[in-house]
């Protein structure tokens, strides 16, 4: 395959806006909480968030649900959040075994690394579930929520042609995971292949980004106004900033309808031309780092530098937990325990989950964690001694056993099970603010569920000193979700990303003596020709505009070809020169379908544009002898 012309093409034509909706519905799909909001198309300003869900927890309030799913025995759906953890709760412990339970599951998208459609994961009893159907059950109980949720508003049967979706996905998960998400939207009926511009896939800083953009000071906890001029923060100021944040989100908490000016929010009228911002978004899995640009008087914004970060949310605390609790009473015990009492396992992490809430940067009283009956009993079945002895023998300090049957930690203790993760995140800020690129911020907003967590609000302050206002959104768990539907209801808002990896093709070049290394010489009917070069598309970290085109031409090897197949690779670094170096790797095809535009050109050519300025990398292709378009799709999964 020889490419004929490479032109970068920077006309923006915008694509046409297709269908118009009536409703944009966001799905915050998290890993450890997940929720809707929408808009209606003709009050824009209006956003809801959903309904108040059955359940809750103690010490844990918010309008999401967790994203825990329950299945029948027979694989069947069950439940979902909180409905789901009940439920698999006030089972029996020998019926609990047959149902199949998954919390936590969004991470391995990002984990595994050649994903494909049959991606496994694990239920709750150590049982093999496909992911795709785990998703897609997910995405179907969302829908039907928000249908019915809509229907009782409007007062009839909501059609869902009339809703575009939009489903939120960390920046720096690659294509493959955002391509797993949008098919299995497809198999849950959210919205059907043949109309995916119904589906819009959010990267979540950059939806926090656009609502902070319209951020009113009463809506947020500015961390530099209760710190001191000299860079050293009293704690309790902190403290009491979210204590009082807090008490005006309870108050508004009945109401679920917010309504975000039209006008920018009053922080921008400090912000200038070509302001420069970073959003940290910390969630229960990933942290995401994304440097934002503004551009007035339409407050466009332009991404500055790829999206950065890592696996360092929340849940990494959790784990932490695990292991202290590995430590004590063996880990052969707990892999015993998870898989024969997985309901008490489950109840045990909940505990451990509000006291995780509960840990504060000055806290001097201990933290007690109920541990179920059922530990605690089959613990002396397991070793024959009781779980006090074992806390006594297992020299682990800061743990003690309280008489009333609980695990007593210590605030020092709690803070230690923070520390790797809040580490790993302040060493991925600091690495990312000595970039060129980020130099000159003027804001730093913490949103996502854990900057909620005083201890990381500190540790941002300590690394910041002073470098940056720090802004906490004040319902910080829902500013992704209210962003997403801004963005849903404006795709076109952020005008210029940057591409995450370098994206190019295998191709042949004319062999160039001296230029080209001799083992990539291949001579066919005469001519010279240096095999594997890489054509790059485009660059890591390269800008690239809303709408820009990438344009290539391809010509078919044998005229009775029906489809053209092209291999596509990637690579971190920025320049590659053939796709056999070490780093570049095969990582998508592209399929051109020229059956059926067979024409009497002496040599057929299929031009391929190509876009890497949205959220997603899409193709289209166009036989230029007949002037009909020619299917072309670009698949990230392997297969």
């Amino acid at each position: 395959l020889n490419a004929l012309n490479c032109c970068h093409q920077s006309d923006t034509d915008q694509v046409p806006s297709g269908p118009t909706f009536v409703v944009v519905v966001a799905i915050d799909f998290g890993t450890t909480s997940s929720g809707y909001a929408y808009a209606f198309t003709k009050e824009p300003e209006c956003i809801h968030t959903m309904r108040r869900w059955e359940g809750g927890d103690p010490g844990v309030s918010n309008q999401k649900t967790p994203t825990t799913i329950l299945l029948t025995p027979d694989r069947k759906f069950h439940s979902f959040g909180y409905a789901a953890r009940d439920f698999y709760h006030d089972l029996d412990p020998s019926e609990s075994k047959q149902w199949l339970y998954l919390e936590k599951f969004k991470m391995k998208l990002h984990t595994t690394a050649n994903l494909s459609i049959d991606t496994d994961l694990h239920a709750a009893n150590g049982r093999r579930v496909k992911a795709l159907d785990i998703f897609a059950y997910a995405l179907a109980f969302f829908k039907e929520q928000a249908l019915k949720e809509l229907s009782d508003q409007t007062g009839s049967e909501f059609d869902n042609n009339d809703v575009r979706w939009v489903i939120t996905v960390p920046a720096i998960w690659k294509m493959p995971a955002k391509q797993f998400m949008r098919e299995a939207a497809y198999k849950s009926g959210l919205v059907c292949r043949e109309t995916p511009e119904q589906l819009i896939i959010a990267l979540e800083p950059e939806a926090a980004s656009i609502y902070c953009r319209k951020l009113r000071l009463h809506q947020m906890v500015d961390l530099a106004s209760h710190s001191t001029q000299n860079g050293c923060s009293p704690t309790d100021n902190v403290g009491s900033g979210m204590t009082q944040a807090k008490e005006n989100v309870r108050r508004n908490r009945q109401s679920r309808t917010f309504l975000v000016e039209n006008v920018i929010g009053e922080l921008w009228s400090e912000l200038e031309e070509g302001d420069r911002y970073v959003v940290v978004d910390c969630g229960g899995g990933t942290v995401d780092l994304t440097v934002h640009q503004i551009r007035l008087p339409e407050g466009h914004l332009k991404e500055l530098y790829k999206a950065s970060g890592g696996p360092y949310g929340s849940l990494g605390i959790d784990y932490e937990f695990e292991k202290l609790l590995c430590k004590i009473f063996g880990q052969d015990f707990i892999d015993q325990f998870k898989i024969k009492r997985p309901a008490a396992w489950v109840d045990l992490m909940i505990a451990f989950e509000s006291r995780k809430r509960a840990a504060a940067p000055d806290r001097t009283n201990p933290l007690n964690i109920n541990l179920p009956f059922s530990f605690i009993d089959y613990y002396k079945k397991f070793r024959g001694h009781s779980v006090e002895h074992a806390l006594r023998k297992s020299n682990v300090d800061f743990v003690k056993w309280s008489s009333q049957g609980m695990l007593r930690m210590s605030p020092e203790a709690m803070n230690s099970l923070f520390k790797p993760t809040i580490d790993h995140i302040i060493q991925h800020l600091t690495e990312l603010f000595e970039k060129p690129e980020v130099s000159d911020i003027k804001f730093l907003f913490l949103v996502g569920g854990f900057a909620e967590s005083s201890l990381l609000q500190l540790a941002v302050q300590d690394m910041l000193q002073g470098r940056s206002r720090i802004i906490i959104p004040h319902d910080v768990g829902l500013t992704i979700l209210k962003g997403a539907v801004l963005f849903g209801l404006d795709p076109s808002i952020i005008k210029v990303r940057r591409s995450p990896l370098t994206y190019g093709v295998g191709v042949l070049n004319r062999f160039v003596e001296g230029k080209h290394p001799v083992e990539k010489l291949l001579v066919k009917d005469g001519t010279r020709w240096c095999t594997d070069v890489f054509d790059t598309f485009i660059a890591a970290d390269q800008s690239v505009a809303l709408g820009e085109l990438v344009k290539r031409s391809y010509t078919p090897a044998k005229p009775s070809q029906q489809v053209i197949v092209i291999h596509v690779y990637c690579s971190e670094k920025e320049r590659a020169a053939f796709i056999s170096e070490p780093g570049v790797r095969k990582c998508g095809t592209l399929r051109l379908d020229v059956s059926g535009t067979e024409s009497t050109a002496p040599r057929r050519e299929i031009q391929t544009l190509m876009q890497f300025g949205d959220t997603e990398i899409r193709a289209m292709a166009v036989d230029v002898s007949t002037g009909r378009t020619v299917k072309a799709s670009i698949d990230f999964l392997s297969q």
